[in-house]
């Protein structure tokens, strides 16, 4: 079987090293870091204020039912009984009250109208408002031609939302899920989200997460079925040409290449780069002396922190901020002041509870931002190279930066590469 090199080890890499490897293809993976997975991985935190240091995520990631390349890849790789599934997903308002959205008795795309309807964050005019532009999503998705070049705050107001459904329903939904801010944020991604995961499919929604740290779904155990992928970590591929990798100095060759780079780093490479922006993301970590809250995950209302993230018996919470510019310039100590006092609002147990050690990780380069005629800038898989091929979820995979699309575009990647001696090589599952 042809030999491939890959230059790259997140998600993107590593699913395109998982389709070549599991069809005999010979793979080599170059890695410049320690370890798998890029921004999806986990790692040994140093000990603080006198803790032992333990293994954690980056941030908390998660996958709905909706992410089928994401869930074949860990299929592949014998871990997808690792993801635990839930259906329900809480909106908690200052105060502590809950709204639940789950689906109902009705079938797709109106299996949301009862919980929606019975949501107490939310007012009655903000639900109209909501169910029209739901309808609006599906009638406009397939025709109308501008919704790369508008923002889906811009779409929002088109369609009289409120306030109060902007900010509880759309925003809080949104920006966790592109990582951009409604302002900031293309509506052809906001309408891929909200049709793909809340409208096709009635169980499409369901949130999944990782019940292992990250990284330990991508370890050595995990690979053994594919003895022809092998890995080369603190391995940088230093750049990039028709006669193959210079890797730590020396020129690697094979049959067929492909960069699983972040867009950032292409033009050192010797790659064109496209001219792409980030958004951030900060992912906050905090251990309590004692259970404050028995939910397994909960979205906030109203303030900073977007997503709360039951990690271990209510003890150890992971928050998110998705698109967390407005933390850039904190210290770390003011981060976590302001996290504790959010969650007080929410949580009354964190009143009395003591904070034994925090975490703050922030990823100024999460993903790129998904912003207003964006869509044209991203690549796609082929290049000027004949047998090199791009993946990353900044090529143009139809989905927004996600683990979804980073695996999407593995495949991708790995599809091309495949047909030059198998034509109707297929790896990559079409979504709703």
């Amino acid at each position: 079987m042809p030999k491939v090199l890959i230059a790259g080890g997140g998600l993107a890499g590593l699913s395109a090293a998982a389709a070549l490897g599991g069809t005999g293809f010979e793979v080599d993976l170059f890695e410049a870091r320690p370890f798998l997975g890029g921004r999806a991985t986990s790692y040994e935190a140093p000990a603080t204020d006198g803790q032992p240091g333990e293994e954690i995520d980056n941030c908390q990631h998660l996958l709905l039912r909706c992410c089928v390349n994401l869930l074949n890849f860990y299929e592949r790789l014998g871990v997808r009984d690792r993801i635990q599934f839930y259906r329900e997903f809480y909106f908690l308002e200052p105060g502590g009250q809950m709204s639940v959205l789950r689906r109902g008795r009705l079938p797709a795309p109106l299996h949301f109208a009862e919980s929606l309807w019975r949501m107490r964050c939310l007012g009655r005019a903000d639900k109209v408002g909501i169910i029209r532009a739901l309808n609006a999503i599906r009638r406009e998705r397939p025709r109308r031609k501008d919704l790369d070049r508008i923002s889906m705050l811009d779409w929002l107001l088109q369609k009289r939302q409120t306030p109060r459904a902007i900010d509880r329903f759309w925003r809080q939904v949104l920006v966790s899920a592109v990582s951009e801010d409604l302002e900031r944020m293309a509506a052809i991604h906001g309408f891929h989200v909200f049709w793909t995961a809340f409208m096709a499919k009635a169980d499409a929604y369901e949130m999944g997460l990782p019940t292992i740290p990250l990284a330990q779904l991508y370890s050595s155990d995990a690979w053994k079925r594919m003895p022809s992928v092998r890995f080369h970590q603190r391995h940088t591929v230093e750049s990039i040409a028709a006669d193959g990798f210079v890797v730590n100095g020396e020129l690697r060759s094979a049959d067929l290449y492909i960069c699983a780079l972040p867009f950032e780093r292409l033009g050192g490479v010797g790659l064109p780069a496209p001219k792409l922006e980030h958004a951030p993301i900060t992912g906050i970590h905090l251990w309590f002396d004692r259970e404050v809250t028995n939910l397994p995950h909960a979205t906030l209302l109203d303030r900073t922190i977007q997503w709360m993230f039951n990690k271990d018996a209510g003890r150890y919470l992971q928050l998110v901020v998705s698109a967390s510019r407005d933390l850039t310039n904190l210290s770390r100590n003011e981060i976590i002041e302001l996290a504790i006092g959010d969650l007080r609002l929410y949580f009354p147990r964190v009143r009395d509870a003591k904070l034994v050690k925090a975490h703050v990780v922030k990823e100024q380069r999460a993903v790129f931002s998904a912003a207003p005629e964006t869509e044209a800038l991203r690549s796609g898989p082929q290049t000027a190279i004949p047998n090199l091929f791009l993946a990353g979820d900044w090529t143009r995979t139809g989905w927004p930066a996600t683990m979804e699309g980073a695996v999407r575009s593995g495949f991708i990647a790995a599809e091309h590469a495949a047909r030059v001696t198998s034509p109707h090589a297929q790896f990559l599952i079409q979504s709703a």
